[in-house]
């Protein structure tokens, strides 16, 4: 498994610090983020998975702790939208150049609005995906926030 994805080169050409964590991917896995976070050996809420939701007919992309699920009003409230609804996997992949399991916040074909839980921000570290399916990196949730220039806000339930 490469290193080298659009969300590490990302990073690294910002001079971001960071971390990889690669492990074995279960494509059968019910919850994929839940996988990720016991087979790293991580709390699942230090591990937040990205999912790509149309608001408004528009891509926006939401970055919430694996053991939550987000509350589609707070998503729409947090950028001043009304409609939210989880985006078809192959509408994700074709605007994020990712693989559903392996999307990441970061380094996405299409730059799109990206909302961070609030819950990130209590933590010293967390983990997101790193591009492919299998890894993991880990970062300082304020360095994401400003390499991103994200909304942080209340998106769980």
């Amino acid at each position: 498994m490469s290193d080298s994805t659009p969300a590490t080169l990302a990073l690294k050409k910002g001079k971001v610090d960071f971390s990889l964590l690669h492990y074995e991917y279960d494509p059968d896995a019910d919850r994929v983020g839940l996988q990720a976070a016991e087979a790293i050996g991580a709390d699942p809420a230090e591990v937040f998975k990205s999912l790509m939701i149309e608001l408004d007919g528009k891509p926006v992309c939401a970055v919430v702790p694996s053991d939550c699920e987000v509350n589609m009003k707070k998503l729409a409230k947090a950028f001043g939208g009304k409609h939210a609804a989880m985006m078809l996997p192959a509408n994700a992949e074709r605007i994020t150049g990712y693989k559903v399991g392996g999307i990441s916040p970061l380094g996405q074909r299409k730059r799109v609005r990206t909302v961070l839980d609030e819950s990130a921000m209590d933590k010293p570290l967390i983990h997101v995906n790193g591009g492919q399916r299998g890894l993991q990196i880990r970062i300082e949730p304020k360095a994401l926030v400003d390499f991103m220039g994200c909304v942080v806000a209340d998106l769980i339930r």
